[in-house]
């Protein structure tokens, strides 16, 4: 009776995070739709907001996974600057193909990732020191290797990643496979819930909100449409997102992260390779720093030895906001990415109210500390 009253006070709390993310994202769109006479809410600002997020929510992602196994990176604004500067290096300097720089930026990021894992899962070198000390040496060797130059301009084909569109058409086409989606994935969890004899909310409840969510897809896309179409680069996020939060919550990798997050010892016992899957997860975010390299460069047209800074705290901060951990064991793909998205709202309402850049830091921060506070409240609630 203990565990069933307990179990139904932590569905409570989730279900109250996931409120309060909603009601967070609502507040600021009337804030500033209120505030900017309405243009926050016009299509241009729209698509130029899901761009600009793409960079942190890709960042975001990968980070998920780091703090689920209650670690942190805190190099990864500096790995996305290093491999978007070597990416823009090899295409202007030397004249690379777009697609061997791509492949190369990822690689780089990726092993970046093998060498900060491999300290840390295997050498036992905190990840906080590691990754830290990875900041300072990934930005320095940006900074040799440009001379300190703004290495520009890159190849149509290299800024298409960045600045790129889906046409209407496809666009529609792209948002009902979604729709479909949903209500399959809906269903069969649904199914797969009442097979193993766990409880199942009522139907109205579980397919009023994959409704809800698909007009807000449809609505997205229309106001996307209105103006160029779909960024690439939101199809980017889309893309990665589906795929990272179909591994974390239907594989026995994602699983495995989730015990040597919530508890390493008893995932040790049980067999778990700790090491393994931590060096795993480094590389992963790795290869998407690179990854969010070559974005942010695309998006800029070029690479400065300043590309990255502090996005590490924009991640950490979209992850937290999303209601991930930072003590491990519990993170979600998709807040994240809404998090993300909380982010770049603050950063492009308060920008379009021409408010001074030190604003957007104090803004920030606070909620960063409001989020952090919610999440440790939450957990005396849950061992209450």
């Amino acid at each position: 009776m203990k565990n069933k009253n307990n179990k139904e006070k932590i569905s409570l709390n989730i279900d109250i995070q996931s409120y309060v993310l909603i009601l967070a994202f609502l507040i600021i769109i009337i804030l500033f739709s209120s505030l900017t006479n309405g243009e926050f809410l016009s299509s241009r600002n729209i698509s130029n907001l899901f761009t600009q997020m793409s960079v942190i929510a890709i960042l975001a992602i990968g980070m998920t996974l780091v703090l689920i196994l209650g670690q942190i990176d805190l190099s990864v604004g500096s790995v996305l600057g290093l491999t978007g500067g070597i990416a823009a290096i090899l295409q202007v300097w030397y004249g690379w193909d777009t697609w061997a720089v791509f492949i190369v930026a990822i690689g780089v990021g990726a092993l970046i990732g093998l060498w900060q894992g491999w300290w840390t899962a295997y050498l036992g070198v905190p990840a906080f020191i590691v990754t830290l000390a990875g900041m300072l040496v990934f930005r320095g060797v940006l900074i040799g290797l440009t001379r300190g130059q703004t290495i520009a301009p890159l190849n149509e084909s290299f800024k298409a990643i960045g600045t790129s569109y889906i046409p209407y058409i496809p666009g529609y086409i792209f948002a009902v496979i979604c729709i479909i989606l949903l209500y399959y994935v809906t269903t069969k969890q649904r199914k797969r819930r009442k097979e193993l004899g766990l409880t199942v909310q009522k139907g109205y409840i579980d397919y009023g909100k994959v409704t809800v969510y698909s007009i807000l897809i449809l609505l997205i896309v229309y106001m996307l449409n209105r103006y160029f179409g779909i960024p690439i680069p939101s199809m980017i996020v889309v893309f990665i997102g589906a795929i990272v939060a179909f591994i974390a919550s239907n594989t026995s990798f994602g699983r495995y992260l989730y015990a040597i997050g919530g508890n390493s010892e008893a995932a040790a016992l049980s067999g778990i390779n700790i090491k393994r899957n931590m060096l795993i997860v480094f590389v992963i975010m790795g290869a998407l720093s690179g990854l969010a390299g070559i974005m942010l460069t695309g998006r800029l047209n070029a690479a400065t030895t300043s590309a990255g800074m502090s996005y590490e705290m924009d991640a950490i901060a979209a992850c937290v906001i999303g209601g991930t951990s930072l003590a491990g064991g519990r993170g979600y793909v998709v807040r994240s990415i809404l998090g993300a998205l909380i982010m770049a709202s603050i950063d492009n309402g308060m920008s379009m109210m021409n408010l001074e850049a030190f604003w957007q830091y104090i803004v920030k921060g606070l909620i960063l500390l409001f989020a952090v506070w919610l999440d440790i409240y939450s957990k005396k609630r849950n061992l209450a």
